[in-house]
């Protein structure tokens, strides 16, 4: 059994800074990609940010330059620091990530969400 549990969103007025975790526990062999997502009322979930285990990111065009992910693939943790938030970037935000498992010596491959970290910016 795979889980990812988020943490760190909250209540923040504009211009100010959150940082959110992602610590993936369970049987892990390995994790492949690691991303962040957020959803606002009305709207489809949209990626924020991707990140390699080499370390490779991405970044959706509407946080490139405040937002920074990275990632403890010792701790199998991925983070997501926003800073200069805006109002626009209220949203539920959550984790997401590709993670091998092992079975009777076979790998296995499956994608996994979070719960989601609500995520409000006041303006």
């Amino acid at each position: 059994q795979v889980q990812l549990v988020e943490s760190g969103g909250g209540l923040v007025q504009a211009g100010g800074s959150l940082r959110l975790s992602c610590a993936a526990s369970g049987s892990i062999f390995s994790i492949n990609a690691m991303g962040w997502y957020r959803q606002a009322p009305g709207n489809q979930r949209e990626l924020v940010a991707g990140i390699s285990r080499g370390g490779n990111a991405n970044y959706a065009d509407s946080v490139k330059g405040r937002f920074t992910i990275s990632r403890d693939n010792a701790k199998n943790t991925v983070y997501l620091q926003m800073n200069s938030l805006k109002p626009e970037d209220t949203a539920v935000y959550y984790c997401n990530a590709d993670i091998l498992y092992r079975v009777l010596s076979r790998t296995y491959e499956n994608n996994y969400w979070g719960q989601g970290t609500q995520v409000t910016v006041s303006s």
